[in-house]
C-alpha cells in the first residue's frame, strides 16, 4: 500500500478490532511516518451521526482552543480580516470566535449549522486564516483535503494528537479513536513537517495544536504566547481591544426577516 502523504511504500504495524465488529489494518509510510488505516470500509456507519457520542470534551475543547486561536490571530495575524472555521460542526466555534470579536465564518460539508446559521462560508469572503480543529484525523485522501483549505488560506491553524515515532499497541493510544471508528489517520511531528514544506510554508507547534503559515513568525514570541497567555492574560486584555460581535450579530439576523 502507498502512503496518502509522499507515495512511498507503507509497512504494516498491526491490526485492530473498530466499532466492536470490524478489523482494520493500520500502515506506515517509513519516509514521512504517516500512519493510516487501509480501506476503512465501516465509515459510513462511523458517520450516522459527524459528532460522535462519546466526544465528551467537544464544550471544554472549544472553549480552549478559542482563548488559544485568539491570541494567535490577534498577535500574528491580521485580526480585522475575515476567518473561517473549516468543519466546523455544530457551529460551536464559530460563535466562540464571533462573540470575542472576530469576523469568523463556519462550513462543514457533513455537520449541520446550529449555532452560526447566517455566517456560512462562501468563495466570495477573503480568508485570512482557516482553523481545522479535530479535523486531520478523519481524512481519508488528506493531501486532497488540504489542497482545498490552503486553496482558501495558505495560514492554517489546526489541532490532532501527535503520533510517537514508535505507533504504540492500539490499546495502549486512545487517539485511535477504534470505539467510533472516524481516525483513519495519524501524523508525527516529522509527517507535519514534511506537509508544511511540501506546500512551501512555515511550520509551529504547541502541544497538539498546529500553525502552517506562509509569514515568518519569531519562534520565541510564539512560544511564549502560546505557554503563557493564560498566565500573561492575553485573552482578557485582547477582550478590551475587540468588542464583541454578539450584539451586532443579533441585530443582522433581526435584519433579515423585516
Amino acid at each position: 500500500m502507498l502512503c496518502k502523504i509522499c507515495s512511498g511504500k507503507t509497512e504494516k504495524r498491526f491490526e485492530a478490532v473498530i466499532l466492536n465488529k470490524h478489523v482494520g489494518s493500520y500502515f506506515q509510510c517509513p519516509n514521512c511516518q504517516f500512519l493510516q488505516i487501509g480501506n476503512p470500509t465501516w465509515l459510513e456507519e462511523a458517520y450516522k451521526e459527524s459528532i460522535n457520542s462519546c466526544d465528551t470534551g467537544i464544550l471544554a475543547r472549544n472553549i480552549h482552543l478559542r482563548e488559544l486561536a485568539s491570541v494567535i490571530i490577534y498577535y500574528f495575524f491580521n485580526h480585522s480580516s475575515q476567518f473561517l472555521d473549516y468543519a466546523g460542526g455544530y457551529g460551536i466555534f464559530t460563535r466562540l470566535m464571533r462573540d470575542a470579536g472576530f469576523d469568523y465564518y463556519w462550513s462543514d460539508k457533513y455537520s449541520q449549522n446550529i449555532l452560526a446559521k447566517n455566517f456560512e462560508y462562501n468563495s466570495d469572503l477573503e480568508i485570512e486564516l482557516l482553523t481545522a480543529f479535530e479535523v486531520l484525523e478523519h481524512l481519508e485522501d488528506p493531501l486532497q483535503d488540504l489542497n482545498s483549505m490552503l486553496s482558501i488560506s495558505k495560514n492554517l491553524l489546526f489541532s490532532t494528537e501527535l503520533l510517537p515515532s514508535t505507533p504504540p499497541a492500539p490499546d495502549q493510544w486512545w487517539y485511535y479513536g477504534t470505539e467510533h471508528g472516524q481516525h483513519i489517520s495519524f501524523y508525527t511531528k516529522h509527517t507535519l513537517r514534511y506537509l508544511a514544506n511540501y506546500y512551501g510554508l512555515n511550520y509551529y507547534n504547541f502541544r497538539n495544536l498546529h500553525l502552517f503559515t506562509e509569514k515568518r513568525i519569531s519562534k520565541s514570541t510564539f512560544y511564549i504566547i502560546t505557554h503563557f497567555y493564560n498566565k500573561l492574560g492575553l485573552f482578557k486584555n485582547l477582550q478590551k481591544k475587540i468588542t464583541s460581535r454578539t450584539q451586532s450579530d443579533m441585530d443582522y439576523i433581526n435584519s433579515l426577516s423585516k
